[in-house]
């Protein structure tokens, strides 16, 4: 059912019912328009909160994430300020190094605490002891140590390295990627390099001699402990219908190395990667990103930040995420709760709609019925609506108006008997004009009795043609019969002529189109004509445009009007000229113009408009119907032609075909 089937059907409702519908769908649109507004609306501000927490709670987990690197770097450079640390480096004593080195290693939870010469060189291991003389003056934090600056910071330590600190630590960097839905597709399938905090100090005497480099770091590769630490201090373990609240996670470049997101098994989501939306941001970007995001299999308000490593390259990414299903019930709770209170609201305004339609309803039916007695033809009839209201008022128009139809229909009796004389004359004028149409019919019809007649005098003038001929050469010397003889002869074949040109301009039969270059066809033409141009002393020039489309014509209609048009511009210079011919596409490109222009004497002004008309011509021997059935021709084709002239300078005429036609036409 269209909107114009429902239309009507709501206009064919009782008034009270219009009403109500009215309202109703008035009160549905504000309301859903409101309740649209208001639950976005609700939504920004509940997660503009939101986002203000967790943008907060990066902060925190910043700060648990530099607590830790602050606790190693004063850890080493406490170490570094030992005496006996500093004597049996000096003297060179790896054994006692390696005890007073591996206890701080164990009672701070370090994954390696190693110290270097004055060069660089890993003088003691502690994690691993057979391992040692290897140089580490290329490691940023040991370079800065070696220059006399205490350093920390995140670095990626290749797996070499790892290998070097003890098998157990390269085992505990390696990590199998787990498939991630939104997650940016990488070439490799797992990670064994390592994201390490990690601080360096310079070891000094008591001359301020450098003696070393004392450096010590911790793997984040699986090792849990600020994520949940910053669980603990931020979230406080909170949970919704079973499920933690917050999480936090450490990633190594999009990779999750640390964290307490958890995956469908209830394990911890290490190994999976992060969404394409945020590797983008943060780690080619370098931008902070808060917003909600699809964390492994749900969607959280995440913040997250890069993580940089002393160089200023981004090698990882630190984040905190807070469940979104939290404040989606929350949302939708409130405009549960709002909608009930507008659905109460609207019954309670129905009911009062209710009672105060009865006021208007009640007069209008009064006025209905009283209406229905006019219509049965009681003009006397009068409504008894005791209001000052416009419905009163209405009342009292009503009676006025029963008045004023009962002197009208008076007034339209009179009219009527004047209104049958003026359509009597009316009828007499159409009668007329009906005449005069089928005077036109008549006309019309002449035209195709004209092609018959023709038909007819075609077979004895050919007779005469004939017999005129053999009489000729029969004939004696007799002049003056020979020379009656030839003008019979003249005439017979003018008039015959004249026949022809009557059959062609009164068939009408329909164009064989068919795709066909029109350059070609102008060539053929012109072709058959060249030895006649030439013998009259007129050059012919062609423009042809080499890029026109086939054209859908009758080749031989077209021949005929591109003979004519010639033969046309020959017989208009009969002391010779030029003869142009030119095509090229119109400006829209849909159609083809074809212009072929003399040099002759030209058409005065007054008989250009007479150019296309039967039997008008201004050769001696002309029969005046070439140019009609060129028109004819072209007006098949859907095409125009027509001439431009200027006497003593020439004529050019101008045809234009449509390239495609939708004329239902064989061919």
């Amino acid at each position: 059912m269209n909107i114009k089937n429902i239309y009507d059907k709501f206009l064919s409702f009782p008034l009270r019912a219009k009403f109500i519908i009215t309202f109703l769908v008035v009160i549905c649109f504000g309301g859903v328009a409101t309740l649209f507004l208001g639950t976005r609306l609700e939504h920004k501000t509940i997660f503009s909160l939101a986002q203000a927490k967790v943008r907060h709670d990066l902060a925190s987990a910043r700060m648990v994430y530099n607590e830790k690197l602050f606790d190693i770097r004063d850890i080493v450079r406490l170490n570094s300020m030992r005496e006996s640390l500093q004597n049996t480096l000096k003297n060179k004593q790896r054994e006692s190094l390696l005890k007073h080195l591996d206890p701080v290693r164990t009672e701070f939870n370090l994954d390696f605490l190693n110290i270097t010469d004055a060069e660089g060189k890993v003088f003691v291991r502690t994690s691993n002891p057979e391992i040692w003389g290897d140089t580490q003056s290329d490691d940023p934090l040991v370079q800065s140590a070696l220059s006399g600056k205490t350093a920390a910071g995140t670095q990626i330590i290749d797996r070499g390295e790892l290998l070097k600190e003890g098998k157990g630590l390269a085992e505990k960097a390696y990590i199998k990627f787990i498939h991630t839905p939104k997650a940016t597709p990488r070439e490799k399938d797992h990670e064994e390099n390592a994201l390490a905090l990690k601080a360096a100090t310079p070891v000094r005497d008591k001359n301020n001699v450098l003696l070393g480099v004392l450096y010590a770091g911790v793997i984040l590769n699986r090792n849990y402990e600020i994520v949940d630490k910053v669980k603990e201090i931020v979230f406080k373990g909170e949970k919704y219908k079973g499920r933690e609240i917050g999480t936090a996670t450490i990633f190594q470049q999009d990779l999750r190395i640390s964290t307490n997101v958890e995956s469908e098994n209830g394990q911890r989501a290490i190994g999976t990667r992060v969404s394409r939306e945020v590797n983008q941001a943060v780690l080619k970007e370098g931008k902070d990103w808060i917003d909600r995001a699809f964390v492994v299999n749900d969607w959280y308000i995440s913040a997250y930040e890069p993580i940089k490593n002393m160089e200023g390259d981004i090698i990882g990414i630190l984040y905190v995420g807070m469940l979104e299903k939290p404040y989606i019930d929350l949302r939708n709770k409130v405009m549960g709760t709002f909608t009930g209170i507008a659905a109460l609201c609207v019954l309670v305004l129905l009911f009062i709609l209710s009672a105060i339609t009865s006021t208007i309803i009640n007069p209008i039916k009064k006025l209905v019925a009283a209406t229905n007695d006019i219509a049965k033809g009681d003009l006397s009839h009068k409504v008894n609506i005791n209001l000052k209201d416009e419905i009163g008022q209405l009342a009292s128009s009503f009676n006025q108006m029963t008045d004023d139809l009962n002197k009208a229909n008076q007034k339209l009796i009179q009219w009527g008997k004047t209104l049958e004389k003026q359509v009597e004359e009316r009828t007499k004028k159409l009668k007329e004009m009906q005449d005069s149409l089928i005077q036109s019919e008549k006309l019309a019809s002449l035209g195709k009795m004209a092609a018959g007649i023709a038909h007819e005098i075609n077979n004895p003038l050919t007779s005469i043609l004939i017999n005129s001929h053999l009489l000729l050469e029969k004939t004696d010397d007799d002049p003056y019969t020979k020379e009656s003889l030839n003008l019979i002869t003249e005439e017979t074949s003018r008039c015959s002529s004249i026949v022809k040109g009557l059959l062609e301009f009164s068939r009408q039969n329909p164009p064989k189109k068919e795709p066909a270059d029109i350059n070609m066809l102008i060539a053929n033409t012109s072709a058959l004509l060249e030895n006649q141009f030439k013998f009259q002393n007129i050059e012919v020039k062609k423009d042809f445009d080499s890029n026109l489309p086939n054209v859908k014509i009758d080749t031989s209609k077209i021949r005929q009007v591109l003979w004519n048009l010639m033969i046309n511009a020959s017989e208009a210079m009969p002391d010779g000229g030029k003869l142009i011919i030119s095509t090229s596409l119109s400006e829209n490109e849909k159609k083809v113009v074809i212009k072929i222009t003399d040099t002759g004497k030209g058409i005065p002004k007054e008989n250009i408009n007479k150019l296309f008309d039967p039997f008008f011509t201004t050769k001696e021997s002309g029969s005046g119907l070439g140019l009609a059935v060129t028109y004819g021709i072209i007006q098949q084709h859907q095409g125009s032609i027509k001439a431009d002239s200027e006497v003593g300078r020439g004529t050019t005429f101008t045809v234009v075909l449509p390239i495609s036609s939708n004329l239902n036409n064989p061919g």
